[in-house]
């Protein structure tokens, strides 16, 4: 699609909205790198300057994140996720995690009281991905199957400020999972949420905030031994 036509806006504008698009409808998932600039060049019809100054831009709000040699990676969905991402990067694991535990515990309470079929069938999908995706021994695969699963049950609360403040924290919570797990989930059982999902489909709130909250961060009993392999 090109972007040439005469607009009010001024081109470097309309590239940064044509991108940014990119991003938030998931076209570009977050950790991805986006098309080199001769393709978008080529893609959007506009001078490799239009195309550098935009990219700059995105990265200057967090949207984008520029590896010299490597690319230009998706960081973000948004520019508030880019800043809490930088914000909160060298935060406390611990606080992260209460934090964490304190919007899911809500989410799943009213989640309880809201939620519809379409949402349960999407949650029974997700907990058998998060299941499986643990046992393939796929560290990322893994974060993304959890991240996927508590979105869904976040959603499902039926609350656009509590959804957009979660999707917000996405980058934050997902490095601290990285942390938390390792370097390579092991063949145990991950964190049972198949309670979560029942106490949701029942209706029952108050377990279900029970349940959301029973594994906001994991406790060491040793130094590389843990007793709930995954807080998530």
């Amino acid at each position: 699609m090109s972007l040439t036509s005469p607009r009010r806006a001024p081109l470097v504008d309309q590239v940064i909205t044509e991108l940014r698009r990119q991003i938030t409808s998931g076209a570009w998932p977050v950790g991805t790198r986006i098309p080199t600039e001769p393709e978008l060049v080529e893609r959007l019809g506009v001078a490799r300057n239009t195309v550098r100054e935009a990219v700059r831009a995105l990265a200057h709000n967090g949207l984008l994140t520029i590896r010299q040699g490597s690319g230009t990676y998706v960081a973000a969905t948004s520019e508030l996720a880019g800043v809490m991402g930088r914000r909160f990067a060298g935060a406390d694991p611990l606080h992260v995690a209460e934090l964490r535990s304190a919007l899911e515990t809500k989410a799943a309470a009213l989640a309880a009281e809201r939620r519809t079929e379409e949402d349960l069938a999407r949650l029974e999908e997700l907990l058998e991905r998060r299941e499986r995706e643990w046992r393939s021994g796929d560290l990322e695969r893994f974060v993304e199957a959890d991240a996927a699963f508590h979105t869904a049950v976040v959603a499902a609360a039926r609350n656009e400020v509590l959804a957009a403040l979660y999707a917000d924290l996405g980058s934050v919570v997902r490095d601290f999972l990285r942390a938390d797990v390792g370097a390579q989930p092991r063949p145990r059982t991950p964190a049972d949420h198949a309670r979560l999902v029942a106490a949701i489909r029942s209706g029952d709130a108050a377990a279900a905030a029970a349940e959301a909250g029973a594994h906001p961060y994991v406790t060491r009993e040793a130094p590389g031994e843990r007793r709930d392999q995954s807080g998530a």
